[in-house]
């Protein structure tokens, strides 16, 4: 009896279903796809591209603008030894003068003091010619002792008053000598131009200056060079 019922239990086992083998794989889902998100990825990449060629068409665009190699004083015109030629963009909007108009700026005056490593633009220089509201020119002829070596035009100056009280008339009133008097007559003044060239053949020591100063100080300071009792002294820049 006990082996009928092991020899039953046997049968039932060898009916069982037979399991897969180890190398035999289930068969997978096919893949979902997705034509909307590959589309999406594609004109992501083109607008990333075409964001980086803006980009260098906007590096590219420059110009030749001119920058100061030195301080340039008020009144003073930029030459071929204090400028240098740069890039810059273009679209930031300022009035870049351009690196082929430097001979014309050269025609014209730095309005305040301008320092080295500017990148010049267009409103920080006015024509010669135009004089600002409150000023005045006023030519003097300076003798030797009266005026500092090197003077030139751009140059910041005090101009003082100088004469010799003796009766004797001395020999060119010198503010150094005994008994000479002298005042501030100008505190600051811009020498427009200052050239030795141009001087009287007979008095060529004379040195024929233009300054500009305050206009309530025009009438004193021509009083006095026409007397010849003006002297002046180079002071700092602006």
């Amino acid at each position: 009896m006990k082996i009928q019922e092991r020899t039953g239990a046997g049968a039932g086992r060898s009916a069982a279903p037979a399991q897969p083998s180890v190398g035999d794989r289930l068969p997978s889902p096919p893949r979902e796809r997705k034509p909307a998100l590959a589309a999406l990825a594609v004109l992501l990449i083109l607008v990333g591209a075409l964001g980086a060629t803006m980009l260098v068409l906007r590096a590219g665009d420059r110009v030749e603008a001119i920058q100061l190699t030195a301080d340039i004083k008020a009144g003073e015109s930029i030459t071929k030894d204090n400028i240098k030629s740069v890039m810059v963009n273009d679209d930031s909007g300022a009035h870049f003068v351009a690196w082929s108009q430097r001979e014309g700026l050269m025609k014209l005056q730095a309005k305040s003091t301008l320092y080295k490593g500017t990148v010049v633009v267009g409103e920080m220089f006015a024509d010669k010619s135009g004089m600002e509201e409150g000023k005045a020119t006023v030519g003097v002829a300076l003798k030797e002792g009266q005026y500092p070596k090197g003077l030139d035009s751009g140059d910041n100056v005090a101009v003082y008053r100088v004469g010799d009280k003796s009766t004797g008339g001395g020999q060119g009133g010198s503010s150094g000598s005994a008994g000479a008097d002298s005042s501030l007559l100008v505190e600051r003044a811009v020498v427009e131009s200052a050239d030795a060239t141009s001087g009287d053949s007979i008095a060529s020591t004379n040195l024929p200056v233009t300054l500009t100063v305050d206009a309530a100080d025009a009438a004193a300071l021509a009083q006095a060079a026409s007397a010849g009792e003006v002297a002046v002294v180079l002071i700092p820049g602006n």
